[in-house]
């Protein structure tokens, strides 16, 4: 907390702050203003409210000091930049960024907003370090209902793919280095962002759909076309990285492309050992690399899920009840922090303290089960009783002023 202390003038903001963190931190069964100022003791849910909606503040430098944190602690040479955007499904039409639209969180099409996140993914472990909300078009298409959501007045549509070129410029811009891109359809089908990463020399393996036309010296096919006609001897059965009961074993194979711009292009296919089911991603990098190389990058994509799983199991990611964008980007900027400590707290202890036989690696969720049980505030009982009274008496306001406006219009 003290590398973001010095964003907050005031000391009250700095320390309700580091109440939040606390809270997103803890064993709470739902994370949001309330609950977390009733765990911090604070007499009512309004001190965090003004916290996330209108305390002075920049969230974005937050975020950049949550960036540099990852990097300081998590640093590797091998890292790989993974995009990816997840849903919160949400009720109502005044939620920033929300409409019905698919998400994976829920597997269809729903009322939900979406964002987009940036990842780093190395060696000794895996966080966000970067995020976007995704405006729809009918947003952008809709000045008034910006403003009234807290969006800046010159707010344009951006694809998912613009946002995740947008936040891996940031990361190039701050001075980092990275040598390797991951990421789904959604963005190996961008012929935008792969070419912006080739301009920024940045090597990549993105997901692209079986449709996917690629150029070969023979002609231009679809993706699915050209792995039909790789033979049997072509096929290396590697693994794609560790995963909870093992390695995840495909058969891969590697088909160069003739493009006329600079570099290496290539064709990855993975095979379903089981199943024969493909997948296809579109590579690049400056030079001709390995094929473990390609393996490792695209099996570095599953990182994301992971973080956007512990994210919102122990840190409260989604868990954001508000409406406006200034206080989404606050919850969620913190939520990231909170996540980043865990991810590095669980690397140096893999690294200063190996598991005896007979127990497991510590994880992140071992180490917020152990941290919640040292930091958890205990609380009299007319604390109690007095947030007991306070929400009743809320809920007592809520429910005269719904009966109250039926009244109201039927006169």
């Amino acid at each position: 907390m003290g590398r973001i202390a010095g964003r907050f003038a005031r000391v009250e903001p700095r320390r309700r702050v580091r109440d939040l963190v606390l809270g997103l931190l803890s064993d709470l069964p739902r994370k949001n203003c309330w609950s977390i100022a009733e765990w911090a003791g604070e007499a009512s849910p309004e001190g965090m409210q003004h916290l996330l909606g209108r305390a002075r503040w920049d969230a974005d430098r937050v975020r950049d000091d949550v960036r540099e944190y990852v990097l300081e602690h998590l640093h590797d040479e091998d890292a790989v930049l993974v995009v990816d955007e997840t849903g919160d499904v949400k009720k109502g039409t005044h939620t920033v960024g929300v409409q019905r639209q698919y998400t994976g969180t829920a597997g269809r099409i729903e009322n939900a907003q979406v964002a987009v996140y940036l990842v780093y993914a190395g060696r000794r472990g895996h966080a966000a370090v970067d995020r976007e909300l995704y405006v729809p078009r009918s947003w952008t298409c809709d000045p008034d209902r910006c403003r009234a959501a807290g969006l800046a007045e010159d707010t344009v549509f951006a694809t998912k793919p613009e946002l995740a070129a947008r936040m891996i410029g940031r990361f190039l811009d701050a001075g980092h280095r990275v040598s390797w891109v991951a990421g789904d359809e959604v963005y190996g089908g961008n012929p935008k962002l792969r070419s912006a990463l080739e301009e920024r020399q940045v090597g990549y393996v993105l997901a692209v759909a079986c449709s996917a036309e690629a150029t070969t010296g023979a002609g231009k096919f679809r993706a699915d076309a050209l792995a039909a006609r790789v033979p049997k001897r072509a096929w290396q059965k590697l693994s794609a990285g560790a995963g909870a009961k093992g390695h995840r074993f495909y058969d891969w194979a590697v088909i160069d492309l003739a493009e006329p711009r600079p570099g290496c292009h290539r064709l990855l296919i993975r095979r379903n050992r089981t199943t024969g089911e493909r997948a296809y991603y579109r590579c690049w990098s400056p030079a001709p690399v390995p094929l473990t190389m390609l393996v490792r990058v695209a099996g570095s994509r599953w990182r994301v899920e992971e973080t956007f799983q512990a994210g919102k199991g122990l840190a409260g990611l989604d868990e954001h009840q508000v409406r406006r964008f200034t206080s989404w980007s606050r919850w969620v900027t913190l939520a990231m922090l909170a996540h980043a400590f865990l991810a590095v707290v669980r690397a140096d202890e893999h690294a200063r303290h190996p598991a005896p036989d007979g127990l497991v690696p510590l994880t992140c969720n071992e180490i917020q089960r152990l941290f919640t049980a040292f930091v958890r505030p205990m609380r009299d009982v007319a604390h109690r009783l007095g947030w007991s009274a306070w929400r009743r008496r809320h809920q007592a306001r809520a429910q005269a002023s719904h009966y109250h406006r039926p009244a109201a219009n039927q006169t």
